[in-house]
């Protein structure tokens, strides 16, 4: 029987937490807008327990002094994979080392659909970094997911940490077959006046029907809602 668009919907919360600042809102976000999957970044991953709400913890970064970690609904998905990936370093990176493993991918069996979905939690290296070190590492983690995937859904989210030339990077990641996908409202707030779209979502293989942002917590990153159709 064919499943309806509803029943193909798969719901992911992106948020980065700010040193961890904004782990106490999880429980909130995850069930206020009925998330399957969660995916966090600049978590103290020791910290974070083995369920949120109703989520169960696939898997974190072990080596990060900020670290990713992905939850997943187990009453919907099984467990296939987890694995995490270190990238292109900055010369911030070298001198401060936040992170070791900016990219955390778990793949997923959905027994709704009868389909594998990868979903990857990314963190780009920080804002003060080049554009060129961020989309290196953009560019090598859709490799990875495209070579993971075989041809299933892949969606990556995240802080892309990339402010400027959104069209420049929009061809960038269009090039290796994936689209971009931007929130309804921007989703960081340096300051009242200096907002952009940092939060954001790529996918393959997959319909993506919108990222909303969500509204700003303790975190100076709104976190956003992906609503994708697998």
């Amino acid at each position: 029987m064919t499943k309806t668009k509803t029943e193909r919907r798969l719901n992911i919360i992106s948020y980065n937490l700010k040193y961890h600042r904004a782990s106490s809102e999880l429980y909130g976000l995850v069930d206020r807008y009925s998330a399957d999957v969660l995916c966090i970044q600049e978590s103290y991953t020791e910290q974070l327990p083995g369920y949120i709400h109703n989520l169960a913890l696939a898997e974190k970064t072990r080596s990060n002094r900020l670290g990713l970690a992905i939850y997943f609904n187990p009453k919907r998905f099984t467990l296939l994979q987890t694995s995490s990936y270190p990238l292109k370093k900055s010369l911030y990176d070298r001198f401060f080392a936040p992170a070791e493993e900016r990219l955390l991918v778990t793949k997923l069996f959905d027994r709704l659909t009868n389909q594998e979905v990868l979903v990857g939690s990314f963190h780009a290296t920080h804002i003060i970094a080049s554009n060129y070190v961020r989309r290196h590492q953009i560019g090598t983690a859709h490799e990875t997911l495209k070579d993971l995937s075989h041809g299933s859904p892949a969606i990556m989210v995240g802080d892309y940490n990339y402010p400027l030339f959104k069209k420049g990077l929009k061809v960038f990641i269009e090039r290796d077959g994936y689209k971009l996908t931007l929130s309804d409202k921007p989703t960081y707030y340096l300051t009242r006046a200096i907002r952009s779209h940092l939060d954001l979502a790529t996918s393959i293989n997959t319909q993506i029907e919108r990222v909303k942002t969500l509204p700003k917590g303790i975190s100076d990153h709104a976190p956003i809602l992906i609503q994708a159709v697998i």
